[in-house]
């Protein structure tokens, strides 16, 4: 057997999944000639909006309504997924006045719509369709509908959705995008609603939430011994060590390349005062500052350091120490 009779079939899939890319990406060049004002009206209907936007959608559709609901959730924009049989079965009553309906189907046919349909048409609740038939049931039932025309499936047989589900997924992001804009989201206002998420850490985490204080805080005065100096960095596990006056106020620092620097150079360490071995003109960090912005400091240099002293930037004392690998570990 040739080695290219084991690549025949490898490339028979490429090229498969090459023809599924391009079909999608027509349909996307499609759909986006044929934009109209139909979309900007969706787009002030939806940002004046006074509750909530309820999105819907059956099988396949009703996925990628999850998926834009969660975006517009994220985003700045109040909205809940309402899967069409819950409604049908006493979660109907989640829509209310000064919400807006969102329906996706490809086909526009679905009989599990035409309930949600006359029920917000009673209650004055705007519906909004996003549809590929533009002589649909839901087209006819709608107050706006943005046609999403699909010549053509991805799948082989012309029947999975495929590229219809892409051109109703962009779409959403399209609305979503646009009343992010609008409403003036900002970053700071996303990392309030990821607080989990390493966007949500870098603008919301400060050095106050990472360093080591209190007890786990490794501080000692200018008149301690080298062997409680030694003590202390080994008790805290950091090492390093902030050496403070008595009101609390900086006056160097301690680490174990000074340590190291020390033994290297051949003196007797025990014998000497905690002002010989010291840093007297330390680095350091203020509580307040954002913790991504005190990583960089630390990681920005020849020899990043390890660690920093952190001070209240009212009353300028030392309150704690920042470790870079508790940083690291905060995913930062």
């Amino acid at each position: 057997m040739k080695i290219t009779d084991n690549l025949e079939p490898i490339m028979n899939t490429l090229d498969e999944m090459d023809r599924v890319f391009q079909l999608e990406i027509e349909t996307l060049i499609n759909v986006r000639e044929n934009l109209n004002d139909a979309y900007a009206e969706a787009v002030e209907i939806l940002f004046r909006c006074s509750g909530k936007v309820i999105v819907t959608g059956v099988g396949k559709s009703g996925l990628i309504g999850q998926k834009i609901a969660s975006t517009m959730i994220s985003t700045g924009t109040p909205a809940f997924y309402l899967h069409p049989s819950d409604a049908m079965h006493g979660d109907m009553g989640i829509i209310k006045n000064g919400d807006v309906l969102l329906v996706i189907s490809k086909s526009g046919e679905s009989e599990e719509f035409l309930s949600i349909l006359n029920y917000v048409r009673n209650i004055g609740v705007p519906a909004v369709s996003i549809t590929a038939n533009p002589t649909s049931t839901l087209q006819r039932n709608s107050d706006l509908v943005l046609i999403t025309p699909v010549i053509q499936e991805a799948c082989p047989l012309n029947l999975a959705p495929t590229s219809s589900t892409t051109a109703a997924l962009v779409v959403g992001d399209a609305l979503a995008m646009a009343l992010m804009k609008l409403r003036d989201f900002k970053p700071e206002n996303f990392a309030l609603f990821h607080p989990g998420g390493q966007l949500g850490k870098r603008i919301l985490m400060t050095v106050a939430n990472i360093m080591r204080s209190g007890e786990a805080n490794p501080v000692i005065s200018a008149e301690d011994s080298i062997k409680n100096m030694l003590c202390e960095i080994t008790s805290k596990r950091s090492g390093a060590v902030s050496v403070t006056d008595h009101d609390g106020y900086l006056l160097g620092l301690v680490t174990d390349y000074d340590i190291r620097k020390v033994l290297e150079q051949g003196q007797d360490l025990l014998s000497m005062i905690i002002p010989d071995v010291m840093n007297s003109n330390p680095s350091y960090v203020f509580a307040d500052e954002k913790a991504a912005k005190t990583l960089q400091l630390m990681e920005d240099r020849e020899r990043p350091f390890l660690v920093l002293p952190v001070l209240d930037r009212a009353t300028e004392k030392v309150v704690g120490m920042v470790h870079l690998h508790d940083l690291v570990a905060k995913g930062l």
